[in-house]
């Protein structure tokens, strides 16, 4: 039998929001000169994208490193403006979320820099009114997902033990990591398959008020 579950933590990019990481570099390209290609050589196949998700560096030195990797002194609004560019929330899910809130807590634990939860309400303004201040950034924790330690530090900050706690994540190590962590864990792959499993923890969704 599964334990009651009592918070649900959501991944953010591709399960709350649709992310374009091309669609990313493309929009940094047009900022600094250079191609889409150019910019996504250097901050996602050289690895310099995990040193801010793992809280390697603070937000400022993040901040500047992506700027000195793309070779243009690339200001904070020109970086939000890019990763809003790739941002697009999914409607359809949010909706499952909303009517879930009734029923047990809910928080966000992105793989992301600080950055990201810190201006959330540029990037993607139709989290906070569900989840209020429980939106969560790894770096805040020192470690990133599949790493248990992160999910171990949200969950202390949630003060929550992780057997009452389901994880939904679109990226399989995470799932595998949420898992050693102790938490009941479901991979994403779609809207209708989540609202599914939720009959396994004795979740539901209620549905749509008919007006």
């Amino acid at each position: 039998m599964v334990e009651k579950i009592d918070l649900i933590l959501f991944d953010m990019d591709n399960v709350l929001c649709r992310y374009d990481r091309w669609a990313r570099a493309a929009r940094l390209a047009e900022i600094s000169g250079n191609t889409k290609d150019e910019v996504y050589r250097a901050i996602w196949e050289s690895g310099f994208e995990r040193s801010g998700d793992d809280g390697t560096l603070t937000s400022v030195e993040y901040l500047h490193g992506f700027g000195r990797r793309i070779g243009y002194p690339l200001s904070l609004d020109e970086w939000l403006d890019a990763r809003r560019a790739a941002t697009e929330p999914d409607h359809d899910m949010l909706d499952v979320v909303r009517r879930l809130r009734g029923s047990v807590e809910i928080a966000v634990l992105t793989n992301n820099s600080e950055l990201v939860a810190d201006h959330i309400d540029v990037l993607c303004p139709d989290l906070r009114p569900l989840f209020d201040q429980r939106i969560y950034a790894s770096a805040r924790f020192g470690s990133a997902k599949p790493d248990v330690a992160c999910y171990q530090r949200c969950l202390a900050e949630l003060r929550v033990r992780p057997g009452t706690v389901l994880f939904v994540d679109d990226l399989a190590e995470n799932i595998m990591g949420a898992k050693s962590a102790g938490l009941h864990a479901h991979h994403f792959i779609s809207v209708e398959a989540f609202r599914e499993s939720l009959g396994h923890y004795d979740l539901s969704a209620p549905p749509k008020a008919v007006r």
